[in-house]
């Protein structure tokens, strides 16, 4: 399979995955205002839950690979770029999203 196909297959697996993200989010948000819960409330009931980790965790990593492959595209087809610059730009757009998204996931969520 060509690259190009990859990573289109990439990109809409990984909308699939921030679509179902975004509703649980959303749902979640809106259940817990409902309730009348606050930002403090909700923290101290999910800090340190492992499924609310790997939760966002899984969101973050959809949304960096999403992102980076988007800005990729816009970066060939607004910037001309190809070839290996290209490439590099859109891994380290990748890896750094992750970076500073699981960085946010283990402030709220870690020990």
């Amino acid at each position: 399979m060509r690259r190009e196909v990859k990573l289109w297959l990439a990109q809409r697996v990984t909308a699939v995955v921030l679509a179902a993200c975004i509703f649980v989010h959303l749902a979640t948000i809106i259940y817990a205002v409902r309730n009348g819960l606050t930002a403090a409330e909700i923290l101290g009931r999910t800090r340190g839950s492992a499924g609310w980790a790997a939760f966002y965790a899984t969101f973050v990593i959809a949304a960096a690979i999403h992102g980076a492959i988007g800005l990729r595209t816009v970066a060939s087809e607004w910037l001309r770029l190809r070839g290996d610059l290209l490439e590099i730009g859109m891994t380290v757009a990748g890896v750094g999203l992750t970076i500073l998204g699981l960085r946010a996931v283990y402030a709220v969520f870690g020990a």
